[in-house]
């Protein structure tokens, strides 16, 4: 037993690292996903190619965040620029993947959370790049979600199930509000649905703080922005990534937040 219980400590310890390098490579591949999908390309075929030359890249191009840092940012072949985007969502992927390892350890709960991150990368990089959050990216997080909280639920179930409703249902609600009152489109299809995923993974109650730190990061950006001058306030910008800074941050510390706040008004 004391053996047993040595390997899962060593297992618990190494584990943050195994999934830093499963993050950066699979973060390659969601953005494979976040650009392939929203123009209806297969996410197999043709194998990645540079956007400028379209040259085939090598496996050595391909190492996620070092092949990029290596080759300066340049295309090998054409020396075309590229995107920083790459990198970036690589290396947040291996962090997230590694955050979360950390922060759940070896247990069930892990695998949503790894859902969770794997989803919001895809669309944050379909969004940035085509203002677009697709429906068979966050259909798939639906289908994925709905299984494993069948199975791995903290909270009741119909938690799960409330934060689905509640998380598309209140942000319906703004968007209707915007439209038929203040004439002006609201918030997007894309978003809706995304956060009706959201609460499948967080349930109800963090749900309501994710959509309210979405909001708050959402608006500080803006803010900064206009005071830089580099926004107009008609300017539309991608609401995707500051949901899903929203949700991440409420997903590994809302709970603390909750009862720090619960405590301080009991």
């Amino acid at each position: 037993m004391e053996s047993f219980r040595e390997v899962l400590q060593l297992y618990s310890s190494i584990l943050p690292l195994l999934l830093l390098v499963l993050g950066l490579c699979l973060g390659s591949f969601l953005n494979v996903v976040g650009l392939r999908v929203p123009l209806s390309q297969s996410i197999a075929f043709p194998p990645s190619r540079c956007p400028s030359c379209e040259h085939r890249l090598r496996p050595l191009d391909l190492v996620p965040v070092f092949g990029w840092l290596f080759l300066r940012g340049k295309c090998r072949y054409c020396q075309a620029p590229v995107s920083a985007l790459y990198p970036l969502m690589e290396a947040a992927t291996g962090l997230l993947f590694a955050l979360m390892a950390w922060r759940l350890g070896a247990t069930a709960e892990l695998l949503p959370a790894l859902l969770l991150v794997s989803i919001l990368a895809a669309i944050t990089v379909s969004d940035i790049r085509y203002m677009l959050i697709p429906n068979r990216i966050v259909f798939t997080g639906y289908a994925l979600a709905l299984l494993m909280r069948l199975f791995i639920h903290p909270l009741p179930l119909w938690s799960y199930i409330a934060g689905f409703l509640v998380g598309g249902g209140v942000l319906y609600a703004l968007a209707w509000i915007s439209v038929t009152f203040l004439k002006k489109e609201g918030m997007g299809g894309g978003d809706i649905k995304l956060f009706a995923f959201i609460g499948l993974v967080l349930g109800v109650k963090l749900t309501l703080l994710a959509l309210f730190a979405s909001s708050v990061i959402g608006l500080v950006y803006g803010i900064v922005l206009l005071s830089t001058g580099r926004f107009g306030r008609e300017k539309m910008i991608p609401f995707g990534p500051f949901i899903a800074m929203g949700s991440i941050v409420t997903y590994l510390w809302g709970q603390d937040w909750w009862t720090a706040y619960t405590n301080m008004l009991g």
